[in-house]
């Protein structure tokens, strides 16, 4: 029997991107985002590539919280079910702190953290009545150290990571499984206007790894592994003159 994912943020990027990937390995597919017309047109790529494939698409704008349970109920009874939950919907904008732009600030948590928290508590909700789930959430290599002109983003994903953790002590033996994933530079709509991505690696790419790390049930991991899992950890060591010019 395949498995079935929901997967938040799937009109671009990493979600999009995993959408395709797990299509082949015959998962079966709950789509959201907030654009309808983007996954449609997902859907209906997918399906040509891959006629049994089932995919359900539904709108969903994860900062309307008190909408996120219903939709997540609705892709459970339209999948006949629900494995696992790929909360990855999120923003950056690279705001500075003190310019003005503290509604950005805003956004950025709203949708990175509690728009994330607002999935995950609606699925894992889902999981606890039927006793089993895999909840896997997306945070970032910046969740390691906060980075000059993006405070918000990297406390949203640092949240998340903290989120994450807490969750996996509240779901101890109860059949739940918890994901952290924190990419590095993947490369998405996210972050293709920066002047240097280091060691970047694809869509793709950076999907096929993930959807490895779904399917072995990693506790948390980088991705790709190397080098950002000596990376990520040492950015918390370097000195704030270092930090500064990045």
């Amino acid at each position: 029997m395949s498995k079935k994912i929901l997967i938040t943020g799937a009109s671009s990027g990493i979600g999009r991107a995993l959408a395709y990937e797990l299509a082949g390995r015959g998962y079966a597919l709950a789509l959201t985002a907030r654009r309808l017309d983007a996954l449609e047109e997902i859907r209906e790529d997918l399906k040509t590539r891959h006629p049994s494939a089932t995919v359900v698409v539904h709108p969903l704008d994860v900062v309307a919280y008190d909408t996120v349970p219903g939709v997540i109920a609705a892709c459970a009874e339209d999948l006949g079910g629900l494995d696992i939950l790929f909360a990855n919907a999120g923003i950056s904008r690279g705001e500075k702190v003190g310019q003005g732009r503290f509604d950005k600030a805003r956004l950025t948590i709203e949708t990175n953290l509690l728009g994330a928290m607002a999935a995950i508590d609606a699925a894992v909700a889902y999981f606890l009545e039927q006793g089993n789930g895999h909840v896997v959430g997306v945070a970032s290599f910046t969740s390691f150290r906060g980075m000059p002109r993006m405070a918000s983003y990297c406390a949203s994903k640092a949240g998340l990571v903290l989120y994450l953790e807490s969750l996996r002590a509240e779901v101890y033996r109860k059949n739940i499984h918890v994901t952290v994933l924190n990419p590095g530079y993947i490369d998405t709509p996210l972050n293709d206007m920066l002047k240097s991505r280091p060691f970047l690696v694809s869509a793709e790419k950076g999907a096929a790894m993930i959807a490895g790390m779904i399917e072995k049930k990693v506790k948390s991991s980088t991705v790709p592994v190397w080098p950002w899992c000596i990376l990520g950890p040492l950015l918390r060591w370097l000195p704030t003159r270092v930090i500064a010019q990045f």
